[in-house]
This record gives structure tokens, C-alpha cells and sequence, in this order.
């Protein structure tokens, strides 16, 4: 039998000290007393119980993944290049103007070799990756120009690719980019900014949803490749395949058009080309739906 003896609470600025003395029986010849002190903290705002589902929704930033740019003069740099012409269209954020990246089309055949054997073993993987780089081919990759095609002027750069499936999604494939692929002790996505996150908290996005009777769930189509990347910098995102995906004919070298999934600037500049397409459109759509797009997604 356990019976409360003394009660005793001393309010402290945010914190509450509480000692309880309880009393238990054991036994009708065993007693035993004992006193119990615990610490709780007073919440202050909505601000701090906010902060303490943060923890549990968001990652923890370590040393291994340094922003290497503050954000005010990356998102500076994006608001005075970026140009509309239908598609968003931005350079890729460099972290300077003189970046140079040696030639790596050697590594770039020696994997699409490698990714030949096994387009040939497995008809089905063939199948689905030949239908999504033809998916690529309308309007998000082009052919390399031939006076621009193997040029070494340090502007160049391969990017290696393979195909995978989502455990959840095993009919359909993604092909990966691989930009992180290092040759010759150089990548390209250490010369990328990794831009300003302008991701949004998901503890808002959820508690928004809740703010009405009903709640709608939905996304962009192919979010990442809605924005270009200007001309002048399309050589850096070179890519090997077959033409129609005949595996007998000569690999052509592509270029694609648009931020790649895979480029560490990828989601700083795809969620800006959102929040600007919102403010460049306000005017015309309201306030109401600019706010929507920039606090909802």
C-alpha cells in the first residue's frame, strides 16, 4: 500500500522543485520511507513546445555537411541571375567564377560499360531505364552541340548514372545522377553552393493543415526539373547514352538542361524558383494563394 505523507513545491523562475515523502508498507513488521525529487520545466510560448517537435522532425546539422556560403549572399546571388522565360532559369551556383574540372570522359565510358552489361543481362531493368531516359529526352536533356562535343576547356564535366527502385515503387525506376562521382581528386559537387534552405518547417506545414474542415494533400510534377540552368553552364552536366537506347550503335554525349536531382544546389534553387514563381505571381493570383505556396509545401 503506497499513501502520500508530505507534498512540498517550490516555484523556482522555469523551474518547479517537488519533493513527495511516501510512505510504503511491505509487511506489518517492515516499513519503509523514502523521498522522491523531480525537476520539470515550465513552458513560457507555443515558441518552445514548437522547438521540441522541431527535434524530433528535423535532422541534425553536423560538421560533415558545412553550408558553404552564408544564405543572404547565395540567395543574392540567385535573385540577380535568375530569368523567366516560361521555365525558371538560373546558373548553377558555383562557388566561384574561374571553377575548372578536368575532362573525366574516360570514367564517365568506363561506368556506361559497366551499366551496358547489365541493361543486357536483365530486360526488364532495360526496358524501364530506356523509357525514362527517353522521359529525359523531352525537355530536360538535349544533345551536345558538335562544335562543343569533347571539348577540354575545364568546362566540362560527365556525369555517371545508374538506375534504381524504390522499395515501395518497385515498377517504377529513378535514374540517379551521380554528381558527388570524384576523378582525378575533383567532383563537381564540391564546387556547388549548397545554397540557402528554404525548405518548410514541417511542424507548420502539418499544424496549417489542421487550421480547416478539410485537408488536401498534393505535389508538384517533377518539382526538381522545373527550373533550367542557363546555357553556359549545361557542359558541366554532361552525360553518355544510346540513341533511342540501341546498345549496338556509339554512346552520344547529352547535356542536361535542367538542376539535377543529385547536385548538391539542387533544393536551395528548386524552392527558390517556388517562392519566387509565388511572389512574381501574387498580382495576378492574390495574396491568399502566393502565401499558400510559399507556407504550404
Amino acid at each position: 500500500m503506497v499513501t502520500p505523507d508530505t507534498d512540498q513545491c517550490n516555484e523556482e523562475s522555469t523551474e518547479v522543485m517537488c519533493t513527495v515523502t511516501r510512505e510504503v508498507q511491505f509487511s506489518q513488521r517492515k516499513m519503509c520511507h523514502f523521498a522522491l525529487k523531480t525537476i520539470t520545466k515550465e513552458v513560457l510560448s507555443p515558441i518552445q513546445v514548437n522547438r521540441m517537435f522541431e527535434l524530433d522532425c528535423n535532422e541534425k546539422k553536423t560538421e560533415e555537411q558545412p553550408i558553404m556560403k552564408t544564405k543572404n549572399s547565395c540567395q543574392r546571388f540567385l535573385e540577380e541571375s535568375i530569368r523567366d522565360d516560361g521555365h525558371y532559369e538560373m546558373p548553377l551556383p558555383l562557388k566561384g567564377e574561374l571553377v575548372t574540372l578536368p575532362n573525366n570522359n574516360e570514367l564517365a565510358l568506363n561506368r556506361l560499360s559497366k551499366l551496358k552489361r547489365r541493361l543486357m543481362k536483365d530486360s526488364r531493368y532495360r526496358k524501364d531505364y530506356v523509357t525514362y531516359m527517353k522521359d529525359i529526352g523531352r525537355g530536360y536533356a538535349e544533345k551536345v552541340p558538335t562544335e562543343e562535343a569533347s571539348l577540354k576547356n575545364g568546362h566540362v564535366r560527365y556525369i555517371p548514372h545508374h538506375g534504381v527502385y524504390h522499395p515501395k515503387k518497385p515498377e517504377k525506376i529513378r535514374v540517379v545522377f551521380d554528381c558527388s562521382v570524384e576523378f582525378a581528386g575533383e567532383s563537381l559537387n564540391w564546387h556547388l553552393l549548397q545554397g540557402p534552405d528554404l525548405t518548410n518547417n514541417l511542424v507548420g506545414v502539418l499544424c496549417r493543415s489542421h487550421q480547416d474542415p478539410v485537408a488536401f494533400m498534393f505535389d508538384i510534377e517533377r518539382m526538381f526539373h522545373q527550373a533550367n540552368v542557363k546555357p553556359e553552364n549545361r557542359n558541366f552536366l554532361c552525360f553518355l547514352w544510346w540513341e533511342n537506347g540501341n546498345l549496338n550503335s556509339e554512346p552520344i554525349e547529352y547535356r542536361i538542361t535542367v538542376h539535377l536531382f543529385g547536385a548538391t544546389s539542387l533544393p536551395g534553387c528548386a524552392n527558390f524558383a517556388l517562392k519566387r514563381t509565388a511572389s512574381d505571381y501574387e498580382g495576378q493570383h492574390g495574396t491568399e494563394a502566393a502565401n499558400f505556396v510559399k507556407n504550404n509545401f
